[in-house]
């Protein structure tokens, strides 16, 4: 059973940046990709960003441009910097790791609030 552990979330105001780190139980490259996702409250969880194991990176549409998705396979730690921070980014950001045969993993999320 993987494990995956967020950190770095917190309180930042508008405009500001957080790096979000995702430390996983064993190697990143067993995935055939992993990714961050976000709920806000009373709404579904989103796909914020992915990485494939080849290394390829997506967005959604909101946050291209701010946000940088990164791994360190050295230290089995997926990465969200994310930059020019609005209050519409408030969420539960969560990291999730997905196998090819379909079997995937979440961590247990890092509040980040945006205000000011």
């Amino acid at each position: 059973q993987a494990q995956l552990v967020e950190s770095g979330g917190g309180l930042v105001q508008p405009g500001g940046s957080l790096r979000l780190s995702c430390a996983a139980s064993g190697s990143i490259l067993r995935y055939n990709f992993m990714g961050w996702y976000r709920q806000a409250p009373g709404t579904e969880r989103e796909l914020v960003a992915t990485i494939t194991s080849g290394g390829s990176t997506n967005y959604v549409d909101s946050v291209k441009g701010r946000f940088t998705i990164s791994r360190d396979t050295a230290k089995d730690t997926v990465y969200l910097q994310m930059n020019s921070l609005k209050p519409e980014d408030t969420a539960v950001y969560y990291c999730h790791a997905k196998h090819s045969w379909g079997v995937g993993y979440w961590g247990l999320g890092t509040r980040v609030t945006i205000s000011s």
